[in-house]
């Protein structure tokens, strides 16, 4: 699958730039912005393009039959957006029992249009004590960017401004991005 994912971006004049930590066994990745289905197509390529493993958080209706195989099967695990679950410490908990864990989060957690991101992402990565990896998909530039990790100083307000930076400019299939708060 490696080769016609790699020939795939080719023939469609996309790159990758940066990488994922190699020397970091426990991150989040947060990919935004998140403006169409096919941003998670582009998302399951680039991890096979990269050769890394990566687990991500999906809406409960996509694990229903009769692809929901698929979708655990690519490191899925669903999530009822309707109920609150405390999401948030049960991801914390998989981080901290496990030796590697790195999961990618779209923090607008939906395609539409939203005011702000949802902090669980944050909230995460300061709870389990792990950086954030920021990744663009920049439709415009047909390019995918992974930025250093980012370490969490457990204030989003104060840390927003830092982290914006990681997304100007960067134009998602249908939208810019979406303001952090």
């Amino acid at each position: 699958m490696r080769f016609i994912y790699r020939l795939t971006f080719y023939l469609r004049g996309w790159k990758i730039e940066g990488d994922v930590p190699r020397d970091i066994k426990k991150y989040i990745i947060v990919v935004a912005p998140h403006t169409s289905n096919w941003d998670f197509l582009i998302g399951v390529a680039v991890r096979s393009i990269k050769k890394f493993k990566s687990n991500f958080l999906g809406k409960k209706e996509l694990f229903r039959a009769p692809f929901g195989w698929i979708f655990r099967g690519l490191g899925g695990y669903p999530v009822d957006r309707q109920h609150k679950t405390n999401l948030v410490d049960q991801v914390i908990d998989l981080a901290k029992k496990n030796e590697r864990f790195v999961i990618a989060i779209t923090p607008e957690g939906t395609r539409k249009s939203v005011a702000k991101w949802k902090t669980g992402f944050y909230q995460i990565a300061s709870g389990a004590e792990i950086p954030i990896v920021f990744c663009s998909l920049d439709y415009k530039k047909k390019l995918v960017f992974f930025n250093l990790p980012f370490y969490p100083t457990g204030d989003f307000v104060g840390d927003a401004p830092l982290m914006a930076k990681y997304f100007e400019g960067v134009q998602g299939k249908t939208r810019g991005i979406t303001p952090l708060v």
